[in-house]
């Protein structure tokens, strides 16, 4: 079993440029002097990625009154990524990641435990980038569901 690599606080974020569900591209250090919630979900439109997405959408206006711009990744094609977000009044930006590149270089994806079988795929996960781009916070394995609530907690804005 190979091992993942795993950020944590205090590495550099990887740096990236990417397609979005609206088919411009969006760089990491386009958001630089922002704090960024970047949070990888294995795949749009299933049942716990969409719960995490609304999650997320439900509390961006507090999370950006807090200074924090949230970014889903995943390896979905960005035509995947815009019907998400029509679908589901996505307000973030959504970026694809197809070759899952980034996704490998923030230790998003390898191997993990899916119904007690080793699979390869997406980790889910959540790095807090601080404005100069350095990672404040590397949280793997995260639950779709009540993830949103224990990261506002953790960062305070409960």
């Amino acid at each position: 079993m190979t091992e993942n690599v795993r950020l944590s606080a205090g590495d550099a974020a990887p740096g990236f440029t990417l397609p979005t569900d609206t088919g411009e591209s969006l760089s990491l250090s386009d958001l630089r002097g922002r704090k960024v919630v970047l949070y990888a979900y294995p795949a749009a439109m299933t049942p716990g990625c969409t719960k995490q997405a609304c999650d997320f959408r439900d509390s961006l206006a507090s999370l950006q009154a807090a200074g924090y711009e949230v970014v889903g990744i995943s390896p979905d094609k960005p035509a995947k990524l815009a019907t998400f977000r029509e679908r589901d009044a996505i307000t973030f930006p959504l970026v694809s990641d197809e070759d899952k590149s980034v996704l490998t270089a923030y230790g998003a994806f390898g191997e993990k435990q899916l119904y007690g079988k080793t699979v390869t795929g997406v980790i889910r996960s959540t790095f807090v980038i601080d404005e100069n781009g350095a990672v404040e916070r590397a949280l793997y394995n995260v639950k779709a569901t009540g993830h949103v609530a224990k990261l506002r907690r953790d960062l305070g804005l409960d």
